[in-house]
């Protein structure tokens, strides 16, 4: 499975970092959907195959842990990837999680780690 093949959906409330993470995805070759809120993320969910997500997890539309909670009840074959500004490094939560600010070459070596992983399945 190439990049382009493997689609990443974003979900994140603040503009430039949603923007601009896509864009650096997109120069990587991943596929990239982008939503604002969880909300949008569902419609995205609904109409197209996703093979990982990266969110935010504090958005004022649908996140925080009523978010998480619905991805692990109703996406359980969807790798995820959360990030945060907000969290605690001692708040449990059931995903790997990104503390803001991050390096975006690292979360797309996250990205290519969870693909790979998928392709020896």
């Amino acid at each position: 499975m190439s990049n382009s093949e493997f689609t990443v959906l974003l979900v994140e409330d603040d503009d430039d970092i949603r923007l601009s993470l896509r864009d650096y995805l997109k120069a990587k070759g991943f596929s990239v959907l982008v939503s604002s809120d969880g909300v949008g993320a569902i419609k995205i969910l609904l109409d197209s195959k996703i093979n990982v997500i990266v969110s935010d997890y504090r958005m004022d539309i649908f996140g925080g842990d009523y978010w998480v909670r619905f991805l692990h009840t109703f996406c359980p074959d969807i790798d995820v990837i959360i990030t945060s500004g907000y969290l605690r490094p001692d708040f449990k939560v059931s995903y790997p999680v990104v503390y803001k600010p991050f390096d975006y070459a690292e979360l797309a070596a996250m990205i290519a780690d969870i693909r790979d992983k998928k392709l020896e399945r």
